[in-house]
């Protein structure tokens, strides 16, 4: 389920390759004095009964890989490296990626600061 800063995916049916979970990805835009346009998320959420929450931030130019970092932070927490949680065609996850590239001003062919994908993790 997807609204303008949330996203919500969750399998409520345990299965022997993967537990149940919820999750919850909230996300808003954090203009910086020193660092600019920054994409604040927080991913919380259950997964086999274990309650976690996990905040992150991302520069302007960087931000187009949350899905990775989410990927990871689900992984930490028990959602199987094979689970693919942001699904390629995904029409909800097509619409919360449309919503940050519209609220950080991001265009097609911007440029990357490769300092900014070091300090962001990548």
């Amino acid at each position: 389920m997807f609204e303008p800063g949330h996203f919500h995916l969750s399998n409520t049916i345990a299965s022997a390759d993967v537990p149940a979970f919820s999750l919850d990805l909230f996300y808003e835009v954090h203009q910086g004095t020193r660092e600019g346009a920054m994409l604040h998320m927080c991913l919380r959420g259950e997964v086999a009964g274990e309650a976690f929450e996990e905040r992150f931030e991302l520069h302007r130019d960087t931000a187009f890989n949350f899905a990775s970092v989410v990927s990871r932070l689900a992984q930490k927490h028990g959602v199987p490296v094979s689970h693919n949680l942001i699904m390629r065609g995904h029409a909800e996850f097509d619409l919360m990626f449309e919503d940050i590239r519209q609220k950080l001003g991001i265009h097609s062919g911007d440029g990357v600061n490769f300092d900014h994908l070091q300090q962001d993790g990548f």
